[in-house]
């Protein structure tokens, strides 16, 4: 029934534009559309990403986005970290952390938070 449907990423936020200042200016997402204070939908290959106003932004304590690199991870890593990104080191069974990026097989993937807390995510694969 859905599986040939776009899902879109729900993020909430406190601040629309306060989040806008990190996603567009730190991740470098073009803002496809705007509703007033409330909400603000990315483009981000073929998804779409809307960042909405919410008092329970923040409380997601599981990983709310990510992003697939394929072999760019470490590149893409670094040049958010020069952008003053902290990424979140785990320590979860199997993974190895290498850095910033933890390691499982082929496998690899680096979390970090946006300003509400939002666990975002690169992985490899």
């Amino acid at each position: 029934m859905l599986s040939d449907k776009e899902a879109i990423a729900m993020i909430a936020v406190k601040d629309v534009s306060d989040a806008a200042v990190f996603y567009e200016g730190i991740l470098g997402l073009m803002r496809q559309s705007t509703e007033g204070e409330e909400v603000i939908t990315y483009r981000s290959g073929n998804s779409a990403i809307n960042i909405y106003r919410s008092q329970y932004a923040g409380s997601n304590k599981a990983t709310a986005l990510v992003w697939s690199v394929g072999d760019k991870l470490e590149v893409i890593v670094a040049a958010l970290k020069s952008k003053g990104v902290v990424f979140e080191h785990y320590d979860l069974p199997g993974l190895t952390l290498d850095g910033d990026v933890h390691t499982g097989g082929d496998m690899k993937v680096a979390w970090f938070k946006d300003p509400d807390g939002n666990i975002l995510s690169l992985v490899s694969g």
